[in-house]
């Protein structure tokens, strides 16, 4: 498969790099939808985003780089090389959170407001930027068959494109693309139908949904990055599935107050009482 998009000569620009801009500026598109209707300052999240993406991408690429640096030490140039992959999408969340935990103390934020606003996004982002893993021939699974993956449903172009290393294998990416997509969908529908939301829980359903779902297909992928003889995503996964759980039980507990619900809820016995998003 080409890796290449367009060929310039001097410049050339590859699939995976077109994947993971248009990965950024629909997550962003999504999230600024989310804030307008929260009336979140547009300046503080112009800053947030911007300086979030950037130590992000600095954060996906150090993580990368960290878990291959015997690769790497030998190779040092090739550390500026994102075009050719090596973005791990856990280091890119942790820089970019502790970036957005600092902002939001320094700004004197709630630090759930903002990330129940930004998983929504966050989500659908990770499941356009898998495509990117598909065409620079990453993420990918186990060695099976042509008919196997045929037998699945698996598009043809999909098959095709995972005949890696002279086999074919698991499209992994695939698997988390969907996952992340579907877990797009509930969110948006969460936060649009269920009047009972409370802050955090958006926040703790990512973090589970996308956890669960990393844990299991990190088991079939043949690439991972490795601590010893344990896959470090799957680590991350656990945490991200116990943090989830913890977030998301904390608030749905019932002697959680009231002004704490994600949108303008007013309890039946309460009418008189006026509940303001903050």
């Amino acid at each position: 498969m080409d890796r290449v998009a367009l060929d310039l000569g001097i410049i050339q620009i590859y699939w995976y790099s077109i994947f993971i801009f248009l990965a950024m500026i629909i997550g962003c598109f999504v999230i600024f939808k989310e804030a307008k209707k929260k009336q979140i300052d547009e300046e503080f999240l112009i800053n947030l985003s911007f300086n979030s993406i950037i130590i992000g991408i600095l954060g996906a690429r150090l993580y990368y780089v960290i878990f291959n640096l015997s690769y790497y030490l030998q190779n040092p140039i090739e550390i500026l090389e994102i075009w050719n992959g090596g973005l791990a999408i856990h280091g890119g969340i942790i820089a970019a959170f502790i970036f957005i935990y600092y902002y939001c103390k320094k700004n004197k934020v709630n630090l759930l407001d903002i990330t129940d606003i930004i998983v929504v996004g966050l989500i659908l982002a990770q499941s356009i930027g898998r495509w990117g893993n598909f065409f620079n021939g990453e993420a990918y699974g186990q060695v099976t068959t042509y008919d196997d993956l045929l037998n699945a449903g698996i598009p043809t172009f999909v098959i095709n494109g995972m005949f890696i290393l002279g086999e074919y294998r698991q499209p992994t990416f695939l698997y988390e693309s969907v996952w992340c997509f579907f877990g797009f969908i509930a969110i948006f529908i969460i936060r649009k139908l269920d009047k009972f939301l409370k802050k955090g829980q958006p926040t703790g359903f990512y973090l589970i949904w996308y956890g669960s779902a990393r844990l299991l297909i990190e088991a079939l992928r043949d690439d991972s990055l490795m601590l010893g003889p344990i896959k470090i995503a799957q680590i991350i996964s656990i945490i991200f599935i116990i943090l989830g759980i913890k977030i998301f039980t904390k608030y749905s507990a019932k002697k959680y107050n009231e002004e704490k619900y994600l949108y303008n809820y007013v309890p039946p016995k309460e009418k008189a009482k006026v509940v303001y998003f903050k």
